[in-house]
């Protein structure tokens, strides 16, 4: 009964937005031939969940299946099962950016040119199930939807610890440079047939739990910091796709108003039939968490001086943060860690509270 509430109320949201009346549509009364998803956990149905070296996998509820919508077949499952895709793909990797560094604090994840990359696989199964004519009509009719970006900031831009992206590149030039790529990638899908693209903004990542909680931000209200440099993002997101209709006549390029549809859902939430909105919906430590199934083990180690943080996977360690200040002060997240276990039973979260620490502090690099 909740998941079918929450799809209810995820489909009025979709509908709000362009990208969910055309998806939907599309499921009611086609009006295209597929859809293709590129994006991050917003999108993702389950590409991670082979990924034996990853912990932002989006194998549980409510992401992916758990959310009992009709969906787009994963990426992963075409090749792993042999899933059908005349009806679309979906590449959208959980924790995922346009940079390909971002988000490899987590582990494996699939960056937007590898998602590109994974298309092409794709359009060669096509090939082999229709005749080239067809094919190209049958591309050319076809709904991409793309939704790229919040990660390079989330996991990247403003975790200065782990990456080193704030201090190479002023806002500007962080948003100057993720553009340059996107729009690489969005003009190499344009080149291989595909000519319909609907692509959001980056939605007000300052609002999410997992930075509300993490810093002085008053209740009820937003991290203004996080959401400027996204609307830095998007103020070059709508000239981008004028001109990527005005150079390219025979597509359509349609940009998505994200960014302010849901900060009218934060702003006006119970209108929505939301009673909560500053807490997370999965994952760890219940309203202050973020969306990680934690099941992961965490160690310490010492290797040349340095204190390592680490995950402990199936197959091995992954390292998640370094520290290479004083001992006194660098087990600062290690000790939180340690002072977590002793107060509740719940150690997935105290081990995804580490990986928090491990993400966020500035003494972590």
């Amino acid at each position: 009964m909740i998941a079918k509430i929450m799809a209810t109320r995820l489909a009025i949201l979709l509908l709000m937005s362009g990208a969910g009346f055309i998806v939907l549509e599309a499921m009611a009364k086609p009006q295209f031939t597929s859809i293709y998803v590129f994006g991050d956990s917003l999108t993702d149905p389950g590409n991670n969940i082979y990924f034996t070296n990853s912990v932002t996998k989006a194998n549980y509820w409510p992401y992916g299946e758990f959310l009992e919508f009709p969906l787009i077949p994963s990426y992963a499952d075409t090749v792993a099962k042999g899933a059908d895709v005349l009806s679309g793909v979906n590449y959208a990797s959980a924790g995922a950016g346009i940079l390909e560094e971002t988000g490899y604090h987590y582990g494996r994840v699939i960056p937007l040119s590898e998602q590109v990359s994974n298309f092409k696989t794709t359009l060669n199964q096509l090939r082999n199930k229709m005749q080239e004519e067809e094919l190209s009509n049958y591309l050319a009719k076809a709904l991409v939807f793309v939704d790229m970006g919040a990660n390079d900031y989330l996991n990247n831009y403003i975790l200065p610890g782990v990456y080193r992206s704030m201090a190479t590149y002023s806002p500007q030039q962080f948003a100057d440079l993720l553009i340059k790529l996107y729009t690489g990638n969005i003009l190499e899908l344009q080149s291989l047939g595909l000519r319909k693209f609907f692509i959001a903004e980056v939605a007000p990542i300052g609002c999410i739990p997992f930075l509300t909680r993490s810093g002085p931000v008053p209740s009820g209200k937003c991290q203004d910091f996080s959401n400027n440099l996204v609307q830095i993002f998007n103020s070059r997101l709508k000239p981008l796709v004028y001109r990527l209709n005005s150079d390219h006549p025979g597509s359509v390029f349609t940009l998505g108003s994200s960014y302010q549809l849901f900060m009218d859902l934060h702003d006006n939430a119970e209108a929505y039939g939301f009673t909560v909105k500053d807490g997370a919906c999965c994952g760890i430590g219940g309203r202050k968490g973020a969306c990680l199934q934690c099941h992961v083990q965490i160690e310490m180690s010492t290797y040349s001086g340095m204190k390592l943080i680490l995950l402990k996977l199936p197959t091995g360690f992954l390292l998640v943060g370094f520290t290479t200040t004083p001992p006194t002060h660098s087990l600062s997240a290690y000790s939180k860690w340690q002072q977590c276990k002793r107060e509740t039973e719940r150690e997935r979260d105290c081990a995804c509270l580490l990986i928090k620490l491990a993400c966020s502090e500035s003494t972590i690099t």
